[in-house]
């Protein structure tokens, strides 16, 4: 397999579990890790973690958290083609995650809302066959430019291309999302994110999404994951799994489904490389293998 450039954020995660409800304006007691986050990051390692050839394309700040963050990442093997922003402050999510291993986040995009189409270099995407964006990157404005200048290098190096959309509260207006990401090979939304799109949570609504895409993969958690394409809707169950911290679940799933595609494996195969890779990431606490 060749090489996968992943474009997307790189932060720092304070991830704080907690049994009981958050009282307003009280105390409540919770564990608290810190971990390294990013969509983008996440996706990387978990592709790393795989043996995959993978350089993490982000803007970081010039500070510990960003030099911490590149250790950890060049520590694990993943290429780093970073911009340092010499003013904004590295990335920093709080996660907030429920009894039930559900999360909600307040995240901080830092110097990733800085990302800037230069940002892109060719060097980065050297030795490549397929570019990954994070969603994020595309829904706020400030990145956005980056996100397409990226998307647009993949395709004139010949690179074959994904989206994941990553925040549904964020697409505001899915007919100029769909127009940022036309001609891309796969888009992976999440329930949630096909809703937005698509206004059904049904997988087969999708196929109104091709054209523009050449094929949608859709995860939906306990009801595991469908491929959409020309030839139809292909859905395999979720693997059974102790949610401890569902927290880049879909990071995990992105990766498992774009290795496994890449490779050339079955339409089945490659949903259930991604449904594995998810059900190891929600049994650990941090969106990191």
């Amino acid at each position: 397999m060749t090489g996968i450039v992943v474009v997307g954020d790189a932060g720092l995660d304070v991830v704080a579990r907690h049994d009981e409800a958050l009282p307003h304006g009280g105390d409540a007691r919770a564990e608290i890790r810190f971990t390294g986050g990013g969509a983008g990051a996440n996706t990387a390692l978990w592709l790393r973690s795989l043996g995959v050839d993978t350089t993490l394309v982000a803007r970081i700040g010039d500070d510990s958290g960003g030099r911490l963050i590149r250790a950890e990442l060049e520590a694990a093997g993943v290429r780093c083609a970073f911009a340092v922003d010499p003013v904004a402050p590295t990335c920093c999510v709080v996660v907030l995650v429920d009894g039930t291993g559900q999360r909600s986040m307040l995240a901080d995009r830092g110097a990733n809302k800085r990302f800037q189409p230069v940002d892109v270099t060719p060097g980065a995407l050297a030795g490549a066959g397929h570019l990954h964006l994070s969603g994020y990157v595309l829904l706020d404005p400030s990145s956005r430019p980056a996100g397409l200048a990226a998307l647009a290098a993949a395709k004139a190096a010949g690179l074959s291309t994904s989206v994941d959309p990553q925040a549904a509260a964020h697409i505001h207006d899915a007919a100029a999302f769909l127009r940022d990401v036309a001609g891309t090979d796969l888009l992976m939304p999440n329930t949630e994110e096909l809703v937005a799109l698509t206004g059904s949570a049904d997988p087969a609504s999708a196929e109104e999404l091709l054209g523009p895409v050449g094929a949608v993969v859709v995860t939906a958690g306990l009801d595991g994951a469908s491929w959409v394409d020309a030839q139809g809707v292909t859905t395999v169950p979720a693997v059974e799994a102790d949610c401890v911290d569902s927290t880049g679940a879909g990071d995990a799933f992105d990766a498992g489904v774009l290795t496994a595609w890449l490779a050339g494996k079955s339409t089945v195969e490659v949903l259930r490389a991604g449904t594995r890779l998810g059900a190891r990431a929600v049994g650990r606490v941090g969106p990191q293998p």
